[in-house]
């Protein structure tokens, strides 16, 4: 009588099967995970330029760009939050969060954080009382717009915030979103998350920017914000088309 043997795993093999299964699952982790920044990077890309085509369009409607809203508002709970501050957005009242409930854009990007938004001052005055900057005296004043096509921005737009190059000059507004770490990104209850990052480009875009200067660059372990702002030309062009400025 003939013997069949019966062939099966032995205890070392199943260990060698079962740390390559690891091994695969592991690799496959982290790819899902790039793949979860992706869709958040291009969402919050996709909400800053209807943010931007909003801001734009508030111009068109109001002659003004809108100012920014109370960051410390608590959304659902204090009735002004996501409301633009009435003109002239001056001093610190210049820098807050995108108005979104003005504006009809979303309150806050991929992460969940509210969206910081700056705007030069002139820009954003009521039209009866406006001012036009410095070095602007059109001869004929606009009479639908609160500054002119000599106005120019005082914001600019760097590629780091020590020895970097200027990416965009004399910007009237900017807006960011803090990224995955919303490192210095306001919350939907009215609060900041700090501490503040520690990489200084991320701290330019964090701390009011009484210099006037903010960073974008692509990201990098240290830096995650996404950044876009109002081109001058753009602005201008727009609001000659639309019979705004003369």
């Amino acid at each position: 009588m003939k013997t069949t043997l019966q062939n099966g795993f032995t205890l070392i093999e199943m260990a060698i099967v079962l740390m390559i299964a690891g091994l695969l699952l592991s690799g496959m982790l982290v790819p899902l995970s790039a793949q979860m920044d992706q869709k958040n990077n291009a969402d919050t890309q996709k909400s800053l330029s209807e943010i931007r085509e909003a801001i734009i369009g508030y111009a068109l409607a109001n002659g003004q760009l809108p100012c920014p809203a109370d960051p410390t508002a608590v959304t659902g709970v204090t009735p002004t939050a996501g409301i633009a501050r009435t003109p002239p957005c001056t001093g610190t009242n210049s820098t807050g969060v995108v108005p979104w409930a003005t504006l009809g854009v979303s309150e806050t990007d991929a992460w969940g954080n509210r969206y910081t938004y700056r705007v030069t001052d002139y820009f954003a005055d009521s039209i009866v009382s406006a001012t036009y900057g410095s070095g602007c005296a059109p001869s004929t004043p606009p009479n639908f717009a609160s500054f002119a096509l000599c106005s120019s921005g005082t914001l600019n737009v760097l590629s780091a915030a020590t020895g970097g190059t200027t990416i965009a000059g004399s910007v009237p507004a900017i807006v960011i979103s803090h990224g995955k770490n919303s490192a210095g990104a306001y919350t939907s209850k009215g609060t900041q998350i700090l501490p503040v990052s520690s990489s200084a480009d991320e701290q330019e875009n964090s701390d009011g920017s009484a210099d006037n200067l903010y960073v974008s660059h692509t990201p990098t372990p240290a830096f995650d914000d996404l950044v876009a702002w109002i081109s001058l030309d753009i602005l201008f062009n727009r609001m000659v088309s639309a019979g705004k400025l003369p």
